[in-house]
């Protein structure tokens, strides 16, 4: 039998700490969870095969994340996007997002890749402004929300940080659509004459640390619990199976 008579002090500082170890250990759980359902999408939708457009139209796009998609049309280059801070083996850079009309007049966005700042005028790079009917293929990725703490998109200015789809489309000449607002084409390995923009820039091999971490507040928990007792059992608080600490 325990019998516990709490301090108020020592209660009132180690309950609020408790309370949020506990929830931050449950949260990575949580976590773990949502990160392991994208380990386990990247790894099926990267062993399919390509679809073709029309394909991923017809389903859900945003169940083929991180698939990847096959399809022809002509980049409107007078429209690229840019999205800034983006680095690429230490060097500071930018990602260049190109609306692509395919040949039955959609509007898809398409990442072409990285290119550096001093790349950022096209004329810099005019071997890889590809003119004509292109075949393309590109991996899904869904539409971006703006991360916490992290700036706000400038689209007047033409300076983005996440890719805001509807937006973008919209201001390429795009129409709305159910389908095509929700996701966005990331270019594979593909070379580009000159060598810019450089793609292949998807990141597949996402760590899943979440359970180490989880683990980490729950001993953080079990820490703060043990100091609790041990504090309340030296000042005679505590009692187990009748015996108490004896003040002298």
């Amino acid at each position: 039998m325990i019998r516990l008579r709490p301090l108020f002090w020592p209660t009132l500082i180690s309950l609020p700490v408790l309370v949020v170890a506990l929830g931050l250990g449950i949260w990575q759980m949580e976590r773990r969870e949502w990160k392991r359902d994208i380990l386990d999408r990247i790894a099926v939708n990267q062993a399919a095969a390509p679809l073709g457009l029309d394909e991923l139209l017809r389903d859900d796009p945003l169940r083929h994340e991180y698939g990847r998609v096959t399809l022809a049309g002509r980049f409107l280059n007078d429209k690229e996007f840019y999205l800034a801070a983006r680095s690429l083996r230490n060097t500071v850079g930018l990602q260049v997002v190109t609306p692509v009309r395919t040949e039955d007049g959609r509007l898809v966005l398409f990442d072409r890749g990285w290119v550096p700042q001093e790349k950022k005028d096209p004329a810099k790079r005019a071997e890889g402004q590809l003119g004509g009917t292109v075949k393309l293929t590109g991996i899904v990725r869904r539409t971006q929300e703006q991360r916490q703490f992290a700036p706000d998109n400038v689209p007047e200015r033409n300076v983005w940080f996440h890719v805001d789809v509807p937006l973008m489309r919209h201001m390429a000449g795009g129409t709305p659509d159910p389908k095509l607002d929700t996701f966005f084409l990331e270019a594979d390995a593909t070379a580009n004459p000159g060598g810019y923009p450089i793609g292949g820039q998807t990141r597949l091999d996402i760590p899943n640390d979440h359970l180490q971490y989880a683990v980490t507040w729950f001993l953080i928990a079990a820490a703060l619990i043990g100091v609790y007792l041990a504090y309340h059992w030296e000042n005679g608080r505590l009692a187990i199976g009748g015996r108490t600490k004896v003040m002298t």
